[in-house]
């Protein structure tokens, strides 16, 4: 079936000289103009296209990709305040629709929001909501500790920061476990720290412990591979240089360092570490 919101695979069933007529099988024919259109484009052939509403609410298709898909997240601009509600810039020429009552506090024109998209049921209207909440689970037995997750931060508290988990959940990064600053709308690799009692996800951007130091040695070796045998850091570096290359702390990167060195994989210099083995420039432990 297709579906309002997501890009589908459609047939394309007749052409006119305003665009192509595309299958939508249970949503009935769609129109995808001519300047969408491929070249060249026959009967018979599939489009993978975007369905949404036109300005006069009539189903059209798009090939443009949207900053969002119906049930998922993103940061998006208001571009202008109406008596409705606000428009959002998502990358298409109809502007999202975020009603008053999806806003968790009134929108400006300028600012930029984390919204969820979803079909309203009355009007078949692709919609925002900043109201995360109303759709996305703050309780979950999906993962285990350790589990890695793509995250969107979506807000900031005195706690720490409210992050989508894997486009479907909610969870918090505590300011203990914040390496770097964060921004709201920006989408960084985590991991779950743990699923608590309540069955609410505390989520953390780095591995702990021993998982923290196998995976940054994995890395760390695997830089060295691609650069030759000689990476040029080594534990006396800035936090800021390590943090840019392997996004760890430097506690965990040293560790992961002696770990490496005790297993005779690597030799390290005052300003550089070298891969052990026949591709290494040196065998030299200097200081």
């Amino acid at each position: 079936m297709a579906q309002i919101g997501t890009f589908n695979s459609m047939e394309v069933v007749s052409l006119t000289d305003f665009g192509a007529f595309l299958d939508g099988e249970n949503l009935g024919t769609i129109l995808l103009p001519k300047k969408q259109c491929p070249e060249p484009i026959h009967e018979g052939d599939f489009i993978n296209a975007f369905i949404y509403l036109d300005s006069e609410d009539r189903l059209i298709a798009t090939r443009i990709r949207p900053k969002a898909e119906v049930g998922q997240c993103a940061l998006l601009e208001v571009k202008e305040l109406t008596a409705f509600g606000a428009f959002l810039d998502w990358g298409l020429p109809k502007d999202l629709l975020v009603p008053f009552g999806e806003q968790r506090k009134p929108m400006e024109a300028g600012q930029k929001h984390v919204v969820y998209l979803f079909v309203d049921n009355l009007t078949q209207r692709i919609t925002g909501s900043a109201k995360l909440s109303n759709f996305l689970a703050e309780e979950t037995d999906a993962y285990r500790v350790n589990d890695p997750v793509d995250l969107l931060i979506a807000g900031r508290t005195d706690l720490g920061y409210r992050a989508v988990v894997d486009q479907r959940y909610l969870g918090m990064v505590f300011n203990e476990d914040v390496l770097q600053p964060l921004s709201i709308g920006q989408r960084i690799k985590g991991y779950v720290k743990t699923v608590r009692d309540d069955h609410k996800i505390d989520l953390m951007l780095q591995l702990q412990g021993h998982e923290a130091r196998v995976d940054i040695a994995d890395r760390i070796l695997k830089k060295l591979t691609d650069n030759g045998g000689v990476l040029e850091l080594s534990d006396r570096s800035t936090p800021e240089a390590i943090y840019s290359a392997f996004q760890v702390s430097k506690g965990n990167f040293k560790k992961a360092i002696g770990r490496l060195l005790k297993q005779g994989k690597i030799t390290q210099e005052t300003h550089r570490i070298l891969l052990q083995d026949d591709r290494s420039p040196s065998n030299s432990k200097g200081g």
